[in-house]
């Protein structure tokens, strides 16, 4: 507690877990930090019914007898980060304020959405009305051409300003991912503009285009409930730690499906690791049920992730990721996106590093 309030923060104790949810009912907080082991219920049991009352609220396990099974049930049922006794309290500090950053940003994306919806709302009001008016005399009629061309044009500014802001949540969100990845930081930029590329040699329209850019910018987000020892570690994950990685389409899935987009970003980000062939996660999907924004960014994401280096192993290259490709084209990946993608690199030029 001390190290937190020296940082800025208001920190309140709890001895039990009765008496942290009589807390919480009274005030609103960003972050709880938990004990898996405590009397009466344990901390697990906490995090259940924290999560069922609050779906913002940010909660961190603390145990000293680690284990990865726990780690797992921590993660699937919401924690934010996991770790272990003893803990530096700068660690604990860095670690909240990662969570109190994510917290700020659902709610203000929470908010944003709402904003847009009443928004939008609040136009269709004023054009039915506006419409109504029409019928009364050619003269009014011709007021109200006028009138409609006006909110015309302050609708095509007002969603420029709504597109313009949403893009701004898109890129706080991918900074978060690399913040809290310092190994990967600036893979889903590569990504998103790889992906873009392929798209716009495909003849994918304007819309689709915009979609793909803006899955593929944030198609790692669900990284952050990922702890970070996971990401970070050098050598090959168990099956359990191989389990939480492949949770991560899920997680973004749930983090994006708060924003109203007007395009299926969560669920291309949901289905990036899909495989043609049905050997992907999370879903397993297979063929045309996986969306073509999807298999885009499935390609681009594996091109980049060989290129570049990876705490388990050192950078493979473009022409390794490419060579990877067309062994997969057809059942791995789509055969359509494979030789885009690889006509990109061959003829258009393309350089991940530029």
């Amino acid at each position: 507690a001390a190290f937190l309030e020296e940082d800025g923060h208001t920190a309140v104790s709890a001895a039990t877990a009765t008496e942290a949810l009589d807390i919480l009912k009274a005030s609103d907080f960003d972050v709880v930090i938990s004990d898996i082991i405590m009397p009466e219920l344990s901390g697990v049991e906490l995090l259940e019914r924290l999560r069922a009352a609050s779906e913002d609220l940010q909660i961190i396990m603390i145990t000293g007898q680690p284990s990865v099974e726990t780690a797992a049930e921590a993660v699937r049922l919401g924690a934010f980060d996991y770790l272990s006794k003893p803990i530096q309290g700068q660690t604990i500090v860095d670690v909240v304020n990662r969570a109190v950053k994510v917290r700020q940003l659902i709610l203000e994306n929470r908010r944003l959405s709402n904003e847009n919806q009443n928004y939008q709302l609040h136009l269709e009001g004023l054009v039915k009305e506006r419409t109504a008016e029409l019928h009364l005399t050619n003269r009014q009629l011709e007021a109200e051409i006028a009138e409609r061309e006006r909110m015309q044009e302050t609708l095509e500014s007002t969603v420029d300003t709504l597109r313009g802001t949403m893009h701004g949540s898109i890129r706080a969100m991918a900074l978060i991912v690399d913040k809290r990845d310092a190994f990967t930081a600036g893979h889903q930029h590569r990504v998103a503009r790889l992906a873009k590329a392929v798209a716009v040699r495909l003849n994918l329209n304007a819309n689709e285009q915009e979609a793909v850019y803006l899955a593929a910018s944030v198609h790692d987000i669900g990284k952050i409930s990922v702890p970070a020892g996971i990401l970070a570690k050098p050598g090959k994950l168990n099956e359990a730690e191989f389990a939480i990685v492949q949770d991560h389409p899920a997680s973004g899935t749930e983090i994006l499906s708060t924003i109203d987009f007007p395009w299926p970003i969560a669920e291309i980000v949901h289905q990036h690791h899909e495989r043609l062939d049905g050997s992907g996660y999370p879903r397993k999907l297979a063929g045309s049920a996986i969306c073509l924004e999807a298999r885009i960014l499935a390609v681009a994401d594996v091109v980049e992730a060989m290129a570049s280096h990876r705490p388990y192993r050192p950078a493979l290259g473009v022409d390794a990721a490419l060579d990877e490709l067309k062994l997969g084209r057809g059942f791995r990946y789509d055969p359509k996106v494979v030789d885009a993608c690889i006509l990109e690199f061959k003829d258009g030029e393309f350089r991940l590093d530029s």
